[in-house]
């Protein structure tokens, strides 16, 4: 008899100390480095990667050598170093562009950015952090210098709060067991901040971050899950502190956005959990 597939969990974060007969630990190897690299590098060398993964320098030449025979990564030669490949790009806008709920928001995401003067974001977690994958600006002078593919913290920002609350209970309590690793020392202050965020969730339907983040940031989240599996998203509108104090939050801008996540699950025939 054919064994059947077993289709992968992922929702659920990769825990490093489970062995799993599946996992191919050289293509690992090979995404870590593409991992690696970071939005403000112009270009990383073999020595530099090794630092930033843990991989033995031999390996991570192997690896390049053979990410830039793919494309995923382009040599440098009169640096010596590597930089992101088209490749890599192209994987990037065919995965935007698979995400649907992407064009459902924009629009009540820019409504939402103009009338609060601030930015609205969309995102989802990678690993232990939130991704943008949309985000609109309002028309403030001062406004976050993030974009699309920027990352913040999920353990203190409005909007990886926001996802976390949103998760079912065994699947925020697998989170937040690796979280606990993630955050050291500073977990004892990040699990209070998510513990008061489910309740806001269960109380107030949005989640707050005051300057958990960032001191001089503050921002309120919404969870916004539009399908089964892995298709859990969160949206946030925060901005410089001075104009979305705490009362504007709770009073305004957290409704608001709560009536966002109501009319993009609406326009996507999704039943609000």
């Amino acid at each position: 008899m054919r064994k059947r597939h077993q289709v992968p969990d992922l929702t659920r974060a990769i825990d490093p100390t489970e062995r799993d007969p599946q996992f191919v630990t050289a293509l690992s190897r090979g995404l870590e480095v593409l991992r690696a690299f970071r939005q403000t590098d112009k270009a990383l060398g073999n020595q530099d990667i090794a630092a930033r993964t843990g991989l033995p320098k031999p390996t991570v030449s192997r690896l390049t050598y053979t990410l830039s025979r793919l494309g995923y990564l382009s040599y440098l030669p009169d640096v010596g170093k590597y930089r992101l490949g088209i490749g890599v790009l192209s994987l990037g806008f065919t995965c935007l562009g698979s995400i649907g709920v992407r064009d459902v928001a924009r629009p009540l995401m820019q409504e939402m950015a103009d009338y609060s003067g601030v930015s609205v974001a969309l995102g989802t977690r990678d690993r232990m952090s939130m991704v943008y994958v949309e985000c609109c600006r309002g028309d403030s002078a001062i406004t976050l210098a993030l974009d699309v593919g920027s990352h913040i913290k999920l353990g203190t920002s409005g909007m990886g709060r926001a996802y976390l609350a949103g998760l079912p209970d065994d699947e925020r309590r697998h989170l937040m067991d690796l979280l606990a690793a993630h955050e050291g020392d500073r977990w004892p202050r990040v699990r209070d901040g998510i513990e008061q965020a489910v309740e806001d969730l269960n109380t107030r339907g949005f989640c707050l971050s005051a300057g958990d983040w960032k001191s001089e940031v503050y921002a309120v989240g919404v969870p916004l899950r539009v399908g089964e599996g892995s298709l859990a998203f969160a949206l946030n509108c925060g901005g410089p502190a001075y104009m979305l104090p705490r009362e504007r939050l709770v009073d305004d801008i957290g409704p608001r956005l709560v009536a966002v996540g109501d009319r993009i699950r609406q326009t996507m025939g999704v039943v609000r959990p």
